[in-house]
């Protein structure tokens, strides 16, 4: 019996069909993690994250012992797919002044409902909000979907796709799209201080490339560098009309 598990989970007010469907997990799966059966290292690393904790605070027995990269680094995921789906939200929830979403489509945030109306709601209650897709009818979009293999058309039909899903973001005062013509080594989604960093890899979807989770600090840090690199882009992408 895992007690260290369930009274994390009590503290967090989560129940089993939370974590299950939060980890895209049977719930069966869940209720043998509390009997103790040890769960592989990236759902241990999901659940550590929902829980605010350390993976060695929930399984002391398996954790290895870590070694600092970098203050800023709150968590590497070795895919997009593999992030959490709480953390996207928990992120986004926690903006009180900026969101940027900077990528070519973010088609799977865009088709997120759930995701919508957190982006409106986070826009009424004054919180800025940025979102910019790559211009369809751009040669950069072309050459990620050729680079990508699922070809130019569907790379550019899913930005109008989620150009299309973003609508309703457009009629809330504080929200601002534009289409940018860049290629982009990253994919940058950030609320005030935080960043997921999907870093780009050649001939490999966004999905399936690795996710840095990074907290900006200094200036120096290499948060800074990301976020430069998405003002310059937001300077030179034409307004969505």
């Amino acid at each position: 019996m895992s007690e260290t598990l369930r009274h994390a989970l009590a503290r967090a007010r989560l129940g089993t069909i939370d974590v299950a469907a939060a980890l895209e997990v049977d719930p069966k799966t869940v209720d043998r993690w509390l009997k103790g059966r040890v769960p592989y290292p990236r759902h241990r690393w999901a659940l550590a994250d929902m829980l605010q904790l350390d993976e060695g605070d929930l399984w002391p027995e398996v954790a290895q012992p870590r070694r600092t990269i970098s203050h800023e680094v709150k968590a590497v995921y070795p895919h997009r797919w593999a992030v959490p789906q709480a953390i996207w939200r928990r992120l986004f929830q926690g903006a009180s002044r900026e969101i940027d979403i900077l990528t070519y489509s973010s088609l799977f945030l865009a088709e997120d409902t759930g995701m919508i109306r957190l982006l409106v709601g986070r826009a009424e209650v004054g919180v800025k909000i940025r979102i910019l897709l790559g211009d369809p009818d751009s040669p950069e979009v072309a050459a990620r979907g050729a680079e990508e293999g699922i070809g130019a058309d569907v790379m550019a039909a899913r930005v109008r796709n989620a150009l299309m899903l973003y609508r309703p973001l457009r009629k809330v005062e504080g929200v601002e799209i534009r289409l940018h013509r860049t290629t982009l080594y990253n994919s940058i989604y950030r609320a005030d201080g935080e960043l997921l960093v999907n870093v780009h890899a050649y001939g490999v979807p966004a999905a399936q490339a690795p996710v840095l989770y990074l907290t900006a600090t200094r200036d120096e840090d290499s948060a800074a560098v990301y976020l430069t690199s998405l003002e310059r882009v937001w300077t030179t992408a034409e307004p969505l009309r």
